[in-house]
């Protein structure tokens, strides 16, 4: 079992967004009915939902798509849709995604892939699909093969996103396979069907256990089983490596001659529906930017912990894999270390009880006490106090080479331990104004070494009635000063 290495996972992340994929693939569209059920139908003995909400989101191939533009990748989309309002509504969908390049094929006569699922009280009652898997016409499969074909060139990997809805046939995956690898290309599959010689060649094919023993023709039960499946089908049909994907057991990668099994941190699960999409984007995405294939397994392992978690097809964000992986670091459910969207939410709980929210940033390298004598009378002014926290690269920037000492992970812990710290929030930038701008603290707190006029945000948080505090400075406690002595002994 590979142990996981979480504070090395995190400094990954913003690689991802570096990362141009080519996608191809059977998208859906993915229906969501919420209601509530209060009674039995008096016409059959099944439940009577009154109906509340209704959502739709991209699914399949789609959603694959939504995850990867989620974590800041760019995206080369190849799919096909029908002439009809879903294929429009698809069409809508991709069209508000931003760094994706879509080609959305319309073919008559063929409908556009709807699930409808409906919900009540965080289950699924029911699905309801309307769909064809009939193959592409022949001009529509050259259409694709050709769009995709000309896309390989300027990406770094490809997914094919097989849902066995007609988009990938076999000479379309061999064609791709073959000019993908021509170029150096990884490709990963996400399969479907019992015939992975269709899959000849590629780099990692994803399969599911259920999956791969139907594709093996045996039964898989354990890590034993699994590798023997696997084995076999990287013997038969030329693929690099099998990554099985195990739900709560987690996942396991397998080539011809090593298998690394990673276990899934436990969690309560709400809806594993696209979990699959979001496993293939976060690994495609760290492969194709030179993240070695068991570190995208762990990162990948993550994000479908984080999807899991919610209702509906779900995308993950980097901040969302950051938070999570800060969290696994810890190992506490109630970190305080979160992204800026979760901490908006938390900021406005606090709101609703009347606290008043404080806010203060820096690097904090070498936590040395000045640094916690500011903490202490900030938040001493404020019930909830915020920290805004350099990540490595920001610091980086601001303090010169060999800056930070210790890395975000470690700067973030220290200051999550301390009681007078309620919430720690990394940013990129050099300066916290986004930060500020989202959070819109009633108390910005900075050192008395700064004058008014030069604490970023001021005038910010004035304009909307709150208040800058300068508060004393600790003489004689500096981390520069500090490194500077270390480095003359």
């Amino acid at each position: 079992m590979v142990r996981t290495d979480f504070d090395k996972l995190a400094q990954y992340v913003q690689k991802l967004s570096l990362a141009q994929i080519l996608c191809v693939g059977d998208v859906m569209l993915d229906r969501f009915v919420y209601g509530s059920v209060k009674r039995v139908s008096p016409e059959a003995p099944i439940p009577l939902v009154r109906i509340e909400q209704e959502t739709v989101m991209l699914g399949g191939a789609g959603n694959v798509v939504r995850n990867l533009v989620a974590l800041g990748a760019k995206c080369t989309f190849v799919s096909v849709i029908g002439h009809d309002d879903g294929g429009t509504k698809l069409t809508d969908l991709i069209g508000e995604l931003d760094n994706v390049e879509a080609y959305l094929l319309r073919e008559s006569n063929r409908p556009s892939t709807i699930k409808t699922r409906y919900m009540a009280a965080g289950q699924q009652l029911l699905r309801a699909d309307r769909e064809t898997n009939a193959p592409l016409a022949e001009s529509t499969e050259a259409d694709v093969q050709r769009t995709a074909l000309e896309a390989i060139d300027v990406c770094d990997a490809m997914v094919l996103s097989d849902y066995g809805k007609g988009v990938l046939s076999d000479h379309s995956v061999a064609a791709l396979i073959a000019r993908a690898r021509a170029s150096g290309k990884p490709v990963v599959v996400d399969p479907k069907g019992d015939d992975f010689s269709r899959y000849q060649g590629s780099t990692v094919v994803t399969p599911n256990c259920a999956e791969l023993a139907e594709a093996s023709g045996m039964v898989v039960h354990d890590e034993d089983s699994i590798l023997s499946a696997s084995r076999k089908l990287i013997s038969e049909y030329g693929i690099d490596s099998i990554l099985v994907t195990r739900s709560q057991d987690g996942m396991s990668l397998i080539d011809a001659s090593s298998a690394n099994h990673v276990e899934v941190r436990a969690q309560e699960v709400f809806d594993v529906s696209g979990a699959g999409d979001t496993v293939v984007a976060v690994f495609a995405a760290a492969i194709a930017v030179g993240i070695t294939p068991l570190d995208a397994v762990s990162l990948a392992n993550v994000a479908a912990g984080i999807v899991v978690g919610k209702i509906g097809t779900a995308a993950v964000s980097g901040d969302d894999l950051i938070t999570a992986l800060h969290s696994s670091s810890l190992y506490a459910s109630d970190t305080k270390i979160i992204s800026k969207t979760a901490a908006l939410e938390k900021v406005k709980q606090w709101r609703q009880r009347r606290d008043r929210i404080g806010f203060t940033n820096g690097c904090f390298d070498l936590l040395h006490p000045g640094h916690i004598s500011l903490l202490r009378q900030a938040r001493t002014a404020c019930d909830r106090l915020v920290v805004g926290l350099n990540n490595d690269s920001s610091v980086t920037k601001l303090k010169g080479k060999g800056r930070p000492i210790q890395n975000e992970t470690a700067r973030a812990r220290v200051l999550a331990s301390l009681s007078t710290v309620d919430l720690v929030v990394l940013f990129s930038e050099d300066t916290p104004i986004d930060l500020i701008q989202i959070l819109l603290p009633d108390l910005l707190i900075k050192g008395a070494g700064y004058h008014l006029d030069e604490v970023i945000g001021a005038d910010l948080v004035r304009d909307n009635g709150g208040e800058v505090m300068l508060v004393s400075v600790e003489p004689g406690y500096s981390t520069t000063d500090t490194i500077a002595r270390i480095t003359a002994l």
